[in-house]
């Protein structure tokens, strides 16, 4: 029994000093992440959060290493509301909480004031907010991670011209920086594609009621609507359509194209509504079926707009850091910069000033309250 009794403490000693040396060649790696947990688009920046977080967990079950040390990723998720000052609250925090690597915003209106934080923190923001405005900065680790507004607005016009041939349109943005960014893009293309403008409305993220807005763009008998706007508006607003029996288009960018759409809006959202959205389409890409299977199986839910972009980034990210053998977000935004990655959802490669230098745009309509593809530019 006393040969047994001192056998325990060194049996304690060996495995505390096992795990110590392990510990020893494991290197914490905080990734931060920034978007709506709270409020009307909290469905979006959840998904979001979970492509980030599925790719997380990927990367600690399969890990890699980095100067002889295995990473280990820990995901530190804030919610910025949608808000540009919490959003820029949020930054700080997370600079202050020593992350190098930020994932979001989703909003544009929250990606804009907060990349000047994060640059001057010197960390990586990789976001899907879409104005132009974002990657104008001058920051050499701000990217965006999908198609712009400039790309996604003149998309849908260019298909709002040509396969719907449709001539008289009003616009309404809801004066975010995403609403108003995507909107101008439209009017822009549309023009040039000899469409007219019947009336530039306006109301505000917040809006429930735009019966005033649709009377008026009722009696000047446009062909159709674009919303610059989310889905919490835009769904109520194609219900109003309905009711005041407009008979016409609802079209919007890539955040009418969500299943909260037809969610919200019921039987008002359906071959009426029609959204662009930068990507291609998921389920026809060679790694999208087992993409939506393994985010299923993990979340119960199917994955919505930007899960698997937030995903395919944070993976080229991890790839980044493998070949250059650097945590350091400066080192690995050159390699961003210089290389590319093929992803789930296309292949991942940006110009000097953090955009991609190709991103298919998809256009869809809805059935049974899903987004459904008609076609890909």
């Amino acid at each position: 029994m006393r040969f047994t009794r001192n056998l325990l403490p060194c049996a304690a000693a060996a495995l505390l000093l096992a795990s110590s040396a392990a510990a020893a060649q494991e290197q914490l790696v905080k990734i931060g992440m920034s978007g709506p947990l709270s409020g009307s688009n909290a469905f979006a920046g959840k998904d979001n959060e979970n492509g980030v977080r599925l790719a997380l967990e990927e990367l600690n079950a399969a890990p890699i290493k980095v100067a002889g040390k295995t990473l280990k990723f820990e995901l530190i998720s804030e919610d910025d509301q949608g808000d540009p000052k919490a959003g820029v609250n949020v930054a700080q925090k997370l600079a202050d909480s020593a992350v190098g690597y930020v994932l979001g915003p989703y909003n544009s209106g929250v990606a804009i004031p907060a990349s000047r934080v994060y640059d001057a923190a010197g960390m990586m923001m990789s976001t899907v907010g879409t104005n132009p405005k974002i990657t104008q900065g001058g920051y050499q680790n701000v990217f965006r991670i999908v198609a712009s507004d400039t790309q996604v607005g003149a998309s849908m016009a260019a298909y709002a011209a040509r396969q719907l041939k449709l001539r008289k349109v009003g616009v309404i943005d809801d004066r975010t920086a995403f609403g108003q960014g995507i909107a101008s893009e439209f009017i822009k293309q549309a023009k040039s594609s000899g469409m007219s403008i019947a009336g530039h409305e306006f109301t505000t993220d917040k809006a429930t009621d735009f019966a005033a807005i649709l009377t008026s763009l009722k009696a000047k008998k446009v062909d159709a609507i674009f919303f610059g706007g989310y889905a919490p508006q835009g769904a109520p607003m194609a219900r109003q359509m309905k009711q005041l029996g407009m008979d016409v288009k609802l079209l919007g960018g890539d955040t009418l194209c969500s299943p909260e759409m037809g969610k919200l809006g019921g039987d008002a959202v359906g071959a009426n509504v029609l959204c662009a959205q930068g990507g291609a389409i998921l389920a026809k890409q060679a790694g999208g079926p087992a993409f939506e299977k393994r985010y299923r199986q993990r979340f119960k839910q199917d994955p919505d707009v930007y899960a698997a972009s937030f995903y395919d980034q944070m993976m080229f990210i991890a790839q980044a850091m493998r070949k250059t053998n650097s945590l350091d977000p400066s080192v690995v935004g050159v390699a961003l910069h210089s290389t590319d990655y093929k992803g789930v959802v296309g292949t991942y490669a940006y110009d000097d000033k953090g955009n991609m230098k190709k991103s298919a745009v998809t256009v869809y309509t809805f059935k049974d309250g899903q987004p459904v593809p008609l076609a890909s530019y």
